[in-house]
Order: C-alpha cells, then structure tokens, then sequence
C-alpha cells in the first residue's frame, strides 16, 4: 500500500504545480494498480506486484516513444519519453549490464545451465531475482550470450 501512498502524494503535488504531464502519468499508475487490485482476487498487491506494473508501463511508454521517434513524430515521443522518466521515478535504481551480467552467471553456476535449452530456467530465475531493476529484453540478451 505504501505505492499507492506514494503516488497519491506526487499526484497532489503535480496537481498543485499544474504538471500535466507527471499527473496524467500518475493518474495512469494509479489506474492500472486499481485494475489489477480488482480484478477478482481480492488480495492486496505485492512489491513485487507493484513493481511488475510500473516496468509494464515504463516499457509500454518507452516502446511507443521509440515508434514515433522512427516517423519522426518527436511531439508525440518526448511526452511518452516524459511519462517514462516519470513512472521510472518509483523503480529502484536500475542494474547496470555488469552486474546483470553477475547475476546471470551465478544463476548459471547454480542450476548448472549447460545451453539453450536452460534458457527459461535461467531467465525465470533472473526476473524474478531482480525484479524491477532490470529490463527483460537486456537480461534475455545477457542470458542468450552466455548460453550459446
């Protein structure tokens, strides 16, 4: 609950300093942890949770302004660029791809990965370790290079 705390404590800030930006941003953080709160389970969301939907929607974001910015649609990929950094602000501190690159090699030397075909062993093992503070498409890079 203490996201949801969080939250709503910069969205009154940017609701007082008429950030339309961080507080459509926020507004849709909040949007998607009430969606996923009520979606018939009725349990109350992990961190671990939390995290998963905030990634989700920093990807989502990034992947969008990445699509725009190729048809040189700046207007439309700086404001989801904004959004991003935003959202980013209540991840933990993102990994660098040395000590990504650590965890994967630990995690091979624990189940004793031999090649590919541990690959979703490994790459299971690596989220859920470092949730949220790395990007699923660099670990699976970090993994593919170390399994083949």
């Amino acid at each position: 609950m203490s996201l949801q705390n969080d939250i709503m404590t910069a969205m009154k800030v940017a609701m007082k300093d008429k950030d339309q930006v961080a507080l459509a941003s926020l507004r849709a953080v909040k949007s998607e942890i009430l969606l996923a709160q009520t979606s018939g389970s009725g349990e109350v969301l992990t961190e671990e949770q939390e995290l998963k939907i905030l990634s989700k929607l920093v990807k989502q974001r990034k992947d969008s302004a990445a699509i725009f910015s190729e048809q040189n649609r700046n207007d439309l990929a700086d404001p989801e660029l904004a959004q991003a950094a935003i959202i980013s602000q209540f991840l933990p501190a993102q990994l660098s791809e040395e000590d990504i690159e650590k965890v994967v090699l630990l995690t091979i030397e624990q189940i004793g990965a031999q090649g590919m075909k541990d690959m979703g062993k490994v790459m299971g093992m690596v989220n859920k370790q470092l949730a949220g503070q790395a990007d699923g498409k660099t670990i699976s890079t970090i993994v593919k290079d170390k399994l083949s």
